[in-house]
Protein backbone atom coordinates (compact mmCIF):
# COMPACT_ATOMS: atom_id res chain seq x y z
CA UNK A 1 0.00 0.00 0.00
CA UNK A 2 2.69 2.86 0.97
CA UNK A 3 4.46 1.09 -2.44
CA UNK A 4 1.64 2.74 -4.33
CA UNK A 5 1.19 5.43 -2.80
CA UNK A 6 4.66 6.47 -3.42
CA UNK A 7 4.36 5.88 -6.78
CA UNK A 8 1.36 8.23 -7.08
CA UNK A 9 2.95 10.70 -5.15
CA UNK A 10 6.25 10.45 -7.94
CA UNK A 11 4.03 10.91 -10.74
CA UNK A 12 2.12 13.46 -8.91
CA UNK A 13 5.02 15.34 -8.46
CA UNK A 14 6.33 14.90 -11.72
CA UNK A 15 3.28 16.55 -13.11
CA UNK A 16 4.25 19.30 -10.95
CA UNK A 17 7.44 19.61 -12.46
CA UNK A 18 6.15 19.73 -15.98
CA UNK A 19 4.28 22.34 -15.43
CA UNK A 20 7.00 24.55 -14.02
CA UNK A 21 8.99 23.90 -16.67
CA UNK A 22 6.56 24.75 -19.10
CA UNK A 23 6.72 27.94 -17.50
CA UNK A 24 10.13 28.92 -19.50
CA UNK A 25 8.10 28.94 -22.85
CA UNK A 26 6.79 32.29 -22.13
CA UNK A 27 10.53 33.70 -21.36
CA UNK A 28 11.66 31.82 -24.28
CA UNK A 29 9.34 33.98 -26.55
CA UNK A 30 9.71 37.59 -24.59
CA UNK A 31 13.81 36.54 -25.37
CA UNK A 32 12.99 36.13 -29.00
CA UNK A 33 11.03 39.05 -29.08
CA UNK A 34 14.18 41.39 -27.53
CA UNK A 35 13.47 41.15 -23.90
CA UNK A 36 16.01 39.63 -23.15
CA UNK A 37 15.67 37.57 -19.44
CA UNK A 38 18.80 36.56 -17.01
CA UNK A 39 20.62 33.44 -18.35
CA UNK A 40 21.09 32.27 -14.37
CA UNK A 41 17.96 30.69 -13.37
CA UNK A 42 17.99 28.90 -17.11
CA UNK A 43 21.18 27.66 -16.51
CA UNK A 44 20.92 26.28 -13.04
CA UNK A 45 18.07 24.26 -14.32
CA UNK A 46 19.53 22.99 -17.25
CA UNK A 47 22.88 21.61 -14.98
CA UNK A 48 20.28 20.52 -12.14
CA UNK A 49 17.89 18.65 -14.24
CA UNK A 50 20.22 17.37 -16.10
CA UNK A 51 22.33 15.81 -12.81
CA UNK A 52 18.52 14.29 -11.81
CA UNK A 53 18.04 12.71 -14.95
CA UNK A 54 21.49 10.96 -15.15
CA UNK A 55 20.34 9.94 -11.56
CA UNK A 56 17.14 9.08 -12.86
CA UNK A 57 19.45 6.60 -15.29
CA UNK A 58 21.75 4.91 -13.02
CA UNK A 59 19.46 4.25 -9.93
CA UNK A 60 18.77 0.26 -10.02
CA UNK A 61 15.21 -0.32 -11.50
CA UNK A 62 15.39 3.59 -13.13
CA UNK A 63 12.84 6.17 -11.30
CA UNK A 64 11.30 6.61 -14.74
CA UNK A 65 9.21 9.90 -12.39
CA UNK A 66 12.48 11.44 -12.07
CA UNK A 67 13.31 10.79 -15.61
CA UNK A 68 10.27 12.29 -17.31
CA UNK A 69 10.19 15.53 -14.71
CA UNK A 70 13.46 16.98 -15.50
CA UNK A 71 13.29 16.24 -19.26
CA UNK A 72 11.74 19.12 -20.03
CA UNK A 73 13.85 21.10 -17.51
CA UNK A 74 17.11 20.30 -19.47
CA UNK A 75 15.51 21.01 -22.93
CA UNK A 76 13.71 24.37 -21.95
CA UNK A 77 16.24 25.27 -19.81
CA UNK A 78 18.86 24.72 -22.25
CA UNK A 79 16.39 26.84 -24.71
CA UNK A 80 15.72 30.06 -22.79
CA UNK A 81 19.56 30.57 -21.70
CA UNK A 82 20.46 29.91 -25.73
CA UNK A 83 17.84 32.69 -26.44
CA UNK A 84 18.45 35.44 -23.41
CA UNK A 85 22.58 35.29 -24.79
Amino acid sequence: MALLSARRLGWTATVGSLVMYFSFIDQIVRNLHGEKGSIILPAATTVCCSLWMIYGFVREGRDWPVVVANLPGVILGAMTFATAL
